[in-house]
Order: structure tokens, then sequence, then C-alpha cells
């Protein structure tokens, strides 16, 4: 049995589309009851109602409870996305009542030098434009993209990312190159060299990002590919706000990080770029949408001024 749009309309409630995104973030029948106040016969009830209005199982019971199906999972993920939309229209209109034309809802890393940029470029060309900024871990910002909750997200993909099915379900374009970045303390030794080896570097004391990280996985292969042992760090921290200060406090450290972020933390002055060879990439930078969004004007805005940002950064540091 097919159904079409229109007869999901005649047949499902908003409050169908709730239980199906409450079973999704609790898990269990009893989880979406208590999110939603309901008992577990009126969860059951209206799940029986959801496969009927979709003409066919969702969900797999068992005495454990139940679990979806590809179906169910599917019908989840449009579920997140509806109320996704719902919301953004809400906090659209409500920031067209404060007098702005359009809403942007960016998401991006806690530290990056383009981003700032990019927004205040986009104001100054789009004044009545409201823009929400939520920052996060890349794979958490991508699941909110998807859900419907942001319009863009501001990153490089991860292997997770590549590895959990969804980059099918997003596009991409690429807004910056990257590469791997080691500061250090002004005071530093190796900070009035003009040119540096990993060879050089391999029996320095370092503070890098954790393991599961992209950089840290570009510094380990960074000695690897020399044929060296990769330095153990004596300090692991994910922010590069942390790393810059570690490394102004205990000059004898040095600290990897992305390019992206050592524009920010030389700009604060104290710490100075080491310029190794080779030097390692790191993937792009890029702007993520989903894939069959219509174009928002304001995304597309905001994807010319964080072009803009990056040209005024590679200038930057050319000269």
């Amino acid at each position: 049995m097919t159904t079409g749009g229109d007869y999901l309309v005649r047949r499902l409630r908003l409050r169908h589309i709730e239980l199906l995104v409450k079973l999704a973030e609790a898990g269990t029948m009893r989880g979406a009851a208590q999110l939603l106040n309901l008992s577990q016969p009126a969860i059951s009830k209206m799940l029986v109602e959801i496969e009927g209005a979709f003409g066919t199982p969702l969900f797999e019971r068992s005495r454990q409870g139940v679990r979806a199906n590809e179906y169910g999972t599917a019908a989840m993920h449009h579920a997140r996305i509806i109320l996704g939309e719902l919301s953004r229209a809400s906090d659209e209109l409500e920031a067209m009542r404060a007098g702005a034309t359009a809403m942007l809802r960016v998401g991006t890393p806690s530290v990056t030098a383009t981003v700032p940029v990019a927004i205040v470029d986009l104001h100054a060309r789009m004044p009545r434009v409201s823009i929400q900024i939520r920052e996060g871990r890349a794979q958490e910002l991508m699941q909110k993209l998807l859900d419907g909750e942001l319009d863009c997200v501001f990153g490089a993909i991860t292997p997770e990312a590549l590895s959990s099915g969804s980059a099918p379900l997003l596009q991409s374009e690429v807004v910056i190159g990257d590469h791997l970045c080691v500061l250090a303390s002004a005071e530093h030794a190796f900070a009035r060299r003009r040119r540096v080896e990993w060879a050089d570097l391999q029996a320095s004391r370092w503070v890098t990002p954790p393991i599961d990280t992209l950089v840290r996985q570009a510094f380990m292969s960074a000695f690897l590919n020399q044929g060296l042992d990769s330095p153990m760090p004596v300090i692991e921290a994910m922010s590069s706000v942390t790393i810059g200060t570690v490394l102004r406090l205990d000059p004898s450290l040095l600290g990897a990080v992305r390019h992206e972020h050592a524009r920010d933390e030389v700009a604060r002055g104290g710490v100075r770029l080491i310029p190794v060879t080779p030097t390692m990439p790191l993937p792009p930078l890029c702007l993520f949408t989903r894939r069959g969004d219509l174009a928002q004007p304001a995304v597309h805005e905001f994807s010319k001024s964080l072009r803009r940002s990056a040209t005024q950064a590679a200038r930057g540091s050319t000269r």
C-alpha cells in the first residue's frame, strides 16, 4: 500500500510526529511516554495509528519493547526534520516581529577565525538578517543540520560522518583549505628559527588534541611519514584557546592545532607559528547544507561572506 502526502496530512497529527521524535530520543516506549506525559497504552495506540497512516509496520515488537525497522528509522528522521522546520518557523516569525527580514542558523566549531569575519561581512550587506550561532563538535552539529535544527554548518567532514551513512544526505562547498600547524610561545627556542623539520621536534614536550581528532591523527602521521615515532603529548586539550594559554604559561611546550585556530591564537599575541616542513594537510573546511533543500538567500549570502573571509585570510598569511 502506498500513501501520498495529502493522505498523511489527513491521518497524522503533530502529536504523532512528536511521538516519533521522542521515541527516537528515548529509545523505549516507557521513556517516550514519560517525555510526553502519556501512558504506555496511549503510546501503543498512537504507534498503531502512525503505522496505519504509513501503510506499513515501522516497529518490531518484543518483550523488551519496540525497535524501529528501516521504515521506522526513516520516519523518525523525517519527523525530526518536520519539528525542526516548525521550530525554525517560530524563530523566524519572532525575528521578523522584531524587525528582521530573515533568519540564519549557523553551526560552527567553538573557535574559528573565519566565521566571525563572515558574520560581520554578512551583516554589513544584509543588516536585517537575524543570525543564530550554535557552537559544538562537528558530529553533533551535522546531526542538528540533518534534523532541521540548523540551516548550515561550517566545519570539516569527519570520518565518523562518512561512516555513519549521513554523507549522502549532505552537500558541501569547500571554503578554505587547512593544514596542521605548530604553535610555540614567543620565548621558545624554535620561535626564532626560519625552518624546522618534524625530526627536530620529536623530543619536544607537546600539547595536542585527543587521539580521536583529525588534528591529532595528522600530528601522528607527520612523524610516522618521516619514519619517526610519534611523540606522546604531556597534555591533551580539545580547545585551541586552552592550548594557546598553556603555551603562554609554559614556554617549554609546543602545541598542535589547525591553521584556522592558529590564526586566532597568533592574533591574541604571545605565541608564534613554527614553520615546519613538510606541510601536513587536513580536510578542508566546508559549508554544509542538507541535500535537496531549497537554497535560502541568507545561506547563499553567508557562503559568499565565508569565501571573502577566507580570501582575506589567505592574503594576510602571504604578507
